[in-house]
């Protein structure tokens, strides 16, 4: 199979990832697909678009595909994240992990996922029913979570910020 890009600016389905057929070992599959809900905190949302600063994105996006495949011993892990406007129930990540079994595949599925959300330079532009639009926050690209404490801001209602 050729070497799909993992930023796209077009549609993304399951047949964009290897088959498992190519992996006899792996006895588990994971696949997590995230999809643009109608609402965010509150707020009615009719679309997003998702930019990214692709070069860096891509090399990213593979750095944690290899890290994540060493760390759990799976064959195959794929993250592809979509670019451009979405509209409701519009596919923005998929994930696919190929592993011997099932915990592997669905561990090494989800870690892949939360790292590219808060990871990669990828970002959600929400557009709401009243005309509005805004960036949403999302975490700092950091190393540092467990030394000692680190501020960042979102757009919650009520508190502003909150530590780790």
């Amino acid at each position: 199979m050729t070497d799909i890009s993992r930023i796209k600016e077009t549609d993304l389905s399951l047949d964009d990832f290897e088959s498992i057929d190519h992996y006899p070992e792996c006895g588990g599959i994971g696949i997590f697909i995230g999809t643009v809900r109608n609402h965010h905190e509150g707020r009615s949302v009719d679309a997003l678009k998702y930019t990214a600063y692709k070069p860096i994105a891509e090399k990213m996006i593979r750095e944690i595909e290899q890290e994540v495949k060493s760390k759990y011993s799976v064959s195959y892990i794929q993250v592809i994240h979509r670019i451009g406007s979405l509209d409701i129930g519009g596919k923005a990540i998929i994930a696919v992990a190929y592993a011997p079994h099932r915990r592997e595949a669905f561990m090494a599925c989800e870690e892949a996922v939360e790292r590219v959300k808060h990871e990669v330079p990828v970002w959600k532009e929400e557009f709401y029913s009243d005309g509005t639009s805004e960036y949403v926050a999302g975490c700092c690209i950091r190393k540092d979570e467990d030394e000692g404490s680190h501020e960042h801001h979102h757009h919650h209602s009520g508190a502003k910020s909150h530590s780790h």
